[in-house]
């Protein structure tokens, strides 16, 4: 007994296949953000150019919500979903606030972060997010995330569509601990002040000859207990 198998027709000469449209509510608009903790400084960068495919959209578009003169959230990614979770992570510490009479720890802000990032695991926020600031001692600290809120601790950090080329950068000149080592050990860079902000500086102008998504300008943010100092660090505009 023979089966039949369907056979997909052919079209015939000159005429297109049909192609059903596809849609996705996802798209990476690109970004580089980086973190860099010592002893008694934190120091976040990130790139300021927001594009879509090979169009720049515009190149004057921070990444950084700075929550206050200890912490602050950087995040590559989606420009609307940033913005929404940055609108979200604002308005729960202008509460805060308002409630205690004082601004949120990096700690809790690190932990809010967790927290909204994962109330949104269904349909998450399709950003790349690190929290970095200075904790109650003035030493450094730095949290890193992925897509639901799972979150660690560390020395420095990068996420982004240059991360794999900063990432690497980072691992050989600075030369955290290894996660493996028990008990934990916390890690802080050794490097004064000066050096980790020209390591940084270093990292991006490499990253910005490979990586379309990270150039224009970059917004360096310096943390230590005197204040905030805001640096600018200029990259090739094409």
């Amino acid at each position: 007994m023979s089966h039949a198998f369907p056979v997909a027709p052919v079209p015939a000469a000159g005429s297109a296949l049909k192609q059903h449209a596809s849609w996705s509510p996802y798209d990476d608009n690109g970004g580089t953000v980086v973190a860099v903790a010592g002893d008694d400084y934190c120091i976040i960068a990130a790139s300021k150019r927001l594009s879509t495919g090979y169009s720049i959209l515009t190149r004057d578009q921070t990444k950084i919500l700075r929550l206050s003169n200890q912490c602050v959230v950087a995040s590559a990614g989606m420009q609307a979903d940033r913005q929404a979770l940055h609108k979200m992570l604002h308005s729960h510490h202008v509460t805060y606030q308002f409630n205690h009479r004082k601004p949120m720890s990096c700690n809790a802000v690190a932990q809010l972060l967790s927290t909204t990032l994962y109330y949104k695991r269904f349909f998450p926020y399709y950003t790349f997010n690190l929290c970095a600031g200075l904790d109650e001692e003035g030493r450094g600290a730095i949290y890193t995330y992925d897509a639901i809120g799972s979150f660690e601790r560390v020395g420095f950090g990068c996420q982004g569509s240059g991360k794999e080329l900063i990432q690497p950068v980072l691992d050989n000149q600075l030369k955290a601990a290894s996660p493996l080592v028990l008990p934990p050990q916390q890690w802080l860079s050794s490097l004064p002040l000066d050096k980790a902000v020209d390591l940084i500086k270093d990292a991006f102008v490499s990253a910005g000859e490979r990586d379309i998504y990270t150039g224009d300008d970059v917004e360096i943010l310096i943390m230590t207990k005197e204040g905030v100092k805001v640096d600018v660090l200029e990259l090739k505009r094409d």
